[in-house]
């Protein structure tokens, strides 16, 4: 057991931070289970509820969840810009002094809250969560595994698939955490990158409560791609080393290829010639192409936009 603790009051205990994308069918739900049961773990809470330009119906369902909660608040964006940057729009409007990000779909149930809650009066400042049990399909499953292993070696970085949407922080780990100012914005990396004291705890995933996910493979190939660029620049390191290791067997071919005309006199072979010249243009074309990527994302930083827009208000002045 660590020592007990808990940042200094500013009026509410726990903000709950929920990105809303097309959850016209869920968002009325997790605030009523939010609303029944974090009162028995604080003393006051507050929902921030993040549409993320998803459709009409969904901002109007989180009106309708706010109407008669002060103590629900909303935004919404004026554009889908994404899980990641909604999130960040959430957290920069909560006020509590321990943060929780959670989905809108209620596979992570509010019962968990608690669990984190506890380790955070341990002394801890970002409590993570590992799914005991992953309610997806073998499909998504598998890319998960895939990914997780492209991003240990793109990256130089450890990553679970296990890690959880479900975060709670204190208000000092969210000051930390938003004062990065970087375009690539995966939460749960930057969490840990911060470095504040850290845990893990495991929690059930359930099925969601309604709706379906609303990730296709090109969105999640995409976020792969993000992942495995944004933390360092090891993909260019492994283009250049792909490059001098195809320059170097390139060489010991043309060794090869000269000790086998004063052999056995020149052999025609046109064919193996054609795909040699068609693989390196392809290892060529995927260099440039990862270079492209580190550049583009030069290019998006160096304008500095802001990372949203929030088109209209509730509950928040």
């Amino acid at each position: 057991m660590g020592i007990e603790h808990l940042p200094e009051s500013s009026g509410v205990d726990i903000s709950v931070v929920s990105p809303v994308y097309k959850g016209e069918h869920t968002v009325g739900l997790l605030v009523e289970s939010l609303s029944d049961y974090l009162p028995q773990i604080c003393s006051s809470h507050e929902i921030v509820l993040v549409e993320d330009g998803s459709s009409e119906e969904s901002w109007q369902a989180v009106l309708k969840a706010c109407e008669g909660r002060s103590n629900v608040r909303a935004l919404k964006l004026s554009r889908n810009f994404g899980q990641h940057y909604a999130v960040t729009a959430g957290l920069e409007h909560a006020r509590g002094n321990t943060i929780v990000i959670m989905d809108c779909d209620l596979q992570d149930r509010p019962e968990s809250i608690g669990m984190l809650y506890e380790e955070v009066k341990k002394g801890y400042h970002v409590v993570f969560t590992k799914r005991k049990k992953r309610r997806h399909s073998f499909l998504k499953s598998l890319f998960s595994v895939i990914y997780n292993r492209a991003f240990t070696i793109f990256s130089g970085s450890e990553y679970s698939i296990d890690y959880n949407s479900l975060v709670m922080m204190t208000s000092k780990a969210k000051e930390a955490f938003m004062r990065i100012k970087d375009q690539d914005r995966l939460y749960i990396q930057l969490l840990k990158w911060i470095g504040f004291r850290s845990t893990e705890v495991i929690v059930e995933h359930e099925q969601r409560a309604g709706g379906k996910s609303t990730y296709s493979f090109a969105r999640l190939l995409k976020i792969a791609i993000q992942g495995w660029t944004f933390h360092s620049d090891r993909l260019l390191r492994y283009s250049i080393y792909f490059g001098f290791g195809l320059s170097g067997l390139s060489f010991l071919s043309g060794l090869l290829i000269i000790y086998r005309y004063f052999a056995h006199g020149f052999l025609p072979g046109w064919p193996s010639l054609f795909l040699t010249v068609l693989f390196s243009t392809g290892v060529l074309l995927i260099s440039i192409g990862i270079t492209g990527i580190y550049i583009g994302k030069i290019f998006i930083q160096v304008k500095d936009r802001p990372l949203y827009i929030i088109e209209e208000k509730v509950h928040i002045k």
